[in-house]
């Protein structure tokens, strides 16, 4: 029994399509873009461990490999064989990291306000002890949020409770994972040495990744297409979901896309 919350929705024939969220969030976070992409794919979310409706255990590892192993497990279970990859900020990271260990599995890869590297970080530096993260409310998740919106958007509820239903153990370990992930590597030599299709959607508002800078080093990766979203925060995907999906479908059925999906091995 797997220990991972997954949903799967569209057509079983259609071309898969696997959603990753961010940090401190679930696939619900995804919901918006759901009856945009189920018209073209079949479409896979998954609760990363410590998220969602997934388990929390405490002694587990929370890195960025091990929960993109997790999620190409899943994708084993379900039997498909290739998939494009989306992943939003943090889950650009697990994304990317899938595509690293399996190749053959991800066909394509898509970055939603992934942060290429530590040093275009602008976030607030937020620390909260076991004590403060038990008796936070939710206006003090939604402030602690606020940097992943543009100015004025209010986080959904559903957000909120997200953030509160993981452990501090979860978030602190999951939060370490992303960081040292790109401590290693910044994602743009990544992606580089993968040859993957890439597209890369990044809100020009983003207030937790200096857009700009964040957008040449993506610019710098052969071949990879770069799509900057005006008036659009750190989350496109709630922001403004029918922009962010009509990016993400053009990419999916561009020519060179389907070339590698039929190109890839059913393994």
């Amino acid at each position: 029994m797997t220990n991972l919350h997954v949903t799967d929705d569209g057509p079983r024939d259609a071309p898969p399509l696997l959603l990753v969220h961010g940090s401190a969030s679930s696939v619900r976070s995804w919901d918006a873009l759901l009856p945009l992409l189920t018209e073209h794919h079949r479409v896979v979310r998954v609760d990363l461990l410590g998220h969602g409706s997934s388990a929390k255990p405490a002694d587990a590892g929370y890195g960025v490999p091990e929960q993109a192993h997790r999620a190409g497990a899943e994708l084993d279970r379900l039997g498909i064989g290739h998939a494009v990859v989306a992943g939003h900020s943090t889950g650009g990271l697990v994304a990317t990291a899938l595509a690293e260990e399996r190749p053959g599995l991800v066909t394509g890869l898509v970055l939603v306000n992934t942060g290429p590297a530590m040093d275009t970080y602008i976030g607030p530096q937020t620390a909260f002890g076991p004590r403060q993260w038990a008796a936070l409310t939710d206006e003090q998740v939604r402030d602690a949020m606020s940097s992943a919106f543009r100015p004025g958007y209010v986080a959904p509820a559903t957000l909120v409770a997200d953030v509160r239903g993981m452990t501090f153990e979860g978030f602190t370990a999951a939060q370490r994972g992303a960081v040292e992930f790109l401590m290693r590597q910044p994602v743009p030599e990544r992606l580089t040495a993968l040859g993957k299709p890439v597209l890369v959607l990044f809100g020009e508002d983003d207030r937790r990744w200096r857009p700009s800078t964040s957008l040449a080093a993506y610019r710098a990766v052969p071949g990879a297409r770069v799509v900057p979203l005006a008036g659009v925060g750190h989350s496109p995907i709630l922001e403004d979901p029918a922009a962010t999906a009509g990016a993400l479908l053009a990419f999916t059925g561009s020519p060179t896309l389907n070339r590698q999906s039929s190109a890839s091995p059913r393994t």
